[in-house]
């Protein structure tokens, strides 16, 4: 089927889809398959080609696994968390050096916060430091971002942050990882009102049927093309660019939140910076699709103080995949990560959507997105979910597309056919 045909998602939930994308490889990962939203790739020094994948949460740390070659995938590392109270969501890499985010299940549970590793032999990480982020109020660190060696932005708890409502417990951090074994903050930002202290009203909570998930930073990416900017998923916060040319001090420069009437959980904001366009999604963190819709987003940015959404992303219909199992809804982009063994589009979006599987969408005209490939896998023997909930992707220069299943699928690795 050519990418100009229509998808067969439009025809209802089948039980496996491979439409433009080629499923060549697959690994279970040792029965830990319930993966999270962290994948690097690294060409480690003696040549193989290395993705690390963080977990969904405990017993498992972070899994290394060969894919020199992609059709035969070979874990070669997977590590243990000191116990079940302690979640590492999310990873990334730069050049040997890989970052890991720990998040507790509980505020003032340790660890709570950020360790880097040596991965130069992935056989044996090594911990070069650790940035403690435990505190009264604080669960330490959901989600981090590792693109130049030289900082790390985090969403993530303190000590000394305390929020007014428990739900806002994570902003926005910025840690000089310059010296890898003495990590040191250099700035933070949150949105005003949810620091107890603040001298503004607290936000507007969501109020029901609308869920309320919290005022608290998400994805923090930064990128080379505008290392001065910060974009950032806030939940019920919606999306914010910050200036952080002095990052002592960020700025905002901008927020679009769409909730209400939108379900909120805005998770991750991608800017296309040759088209001066933003994507942005909202996950899916609800079975059933009861917090539906959760989209993909377009927005014009030609001017950044005010973006303005433009379309979405078309999806198949809510009353035949909500119904499928587990969640449905959007959840993580291909995020145009600046390293060398990244694959770089801003024509095409991929994205994982739970039990819709992965998806590639052609914005040649950002105004009319089209769906051009879908991978949908049948459901993981004894997933709890009944259906595959793929949960993140990456795709490498070589343009071999790496997806995880969140409850127990473990890796699948595709070929792109567009």
């Amino acid at each position: 089927m050519s990418a100009n045909d229509q998808s067969p998602l439009a025809s209802g939930a089948n039980e496996s889809i491979e439409w433009n994308f080629k499923l060549i490889g697959h690994h279970e990962l040792g029965g830990f398959g319930g993966m999270g939203e962290g994948m690097a790739v690294q060409v480690a020094p003696d040549g193989r080609r290395i993705i690390w994948l963080a977990h969904e949460s405990a017993p498992k740390n972070f899994t290394g696994v060969d894919v020199s070659d992609p059709r035969n995938p070979k874990m070669v590392v997977q590590t243990a968390l000191p116990h079940n109270n302690v979640r590492s969501n999310s990873l990334e890499l730069t050049g040997n050096i890989l970052a890991v985010a720990y998040q507790t299940k509980q505020h003032g549970q340790t660890p709570a916060g950020f360790e880097l590793f040596d991965v130069s032999k992935p056989e044996e990480p090594k911990s070069i430091s650790f940035f403690d982020c435990s505190g009264p109020k604080s669960r330490g660190v959901h989600q981090l971002w590792f693109a130049d060696g030289e900082y790390v932005h985090m969403a993530a708890g303190a000590a000394d942050f305390i929020p007014n409502n428990d739900l806002d417990d994570q902003c926005y951090r910025i840690i000089d990882v310059r010296n890898p074994s003495k990590p040191e903050e250099v700035g933070r930002w949150w949105l005003p009102g949810t620091r107890q202290g603040d001298n503004v009203p607290p936000p507007v909570r969501h109020q029901k049927p609308l869920p309320d998930m919290g005022f608290r930073a998400h994805n923090t990416n930064v990128y080379p093309q505008r290392p001065d900017r910060a974009y950032l998923g806030y939940l019920d916060g919606g999306m914010l660019i910050l200036d952080i040319s002095n990052k002592a001090q960020p700025q905002l420069i901008s927020r679009w939140d769409h909730s209400p009437p939108y379900s909120g959980f805005t998770h991750t904001l991608v800017p296309f910076f040759n088209r001066n366009l933003l994507i942005m999604t909202d996950e899916s963190t609800v079975d059933r699709a009861a917090d539906w819709p959760k989209l993909v987003w377009v927005l014009d940015n030609r001017d950044e103080t005010n973006p303005i959404p433009i379309a979405t992303c078309p999806m198949p219909p809510v009353d035949t995949w909500g119904n499928r199992g587990g969640r449905f809804g959007a959840h993580n982009l291909h995020e145009n990560t600046p390293s060398p063994h990244c694959w770089y589009s801003e024509d095409v979006i991929v994205g994982t959507f739970f039990n819709g599987g992965l998806r590639a969408y052609d914005l040649s005209n950002p105004y009319q997105p089209k769906e051009i490939a879908a991978f949908v896998p049948p459901a993981p023997p004894l997933s709890r979910a009944g259906a595959i909930q793929l949960n993140d992707l990456f795709i490498d220069e070589r343009k071999i597309v790496y997806t995880v299943d969140r409850i127990i699928g473990g890796l699948y690795i595709l070929e792109m056919g567009f």
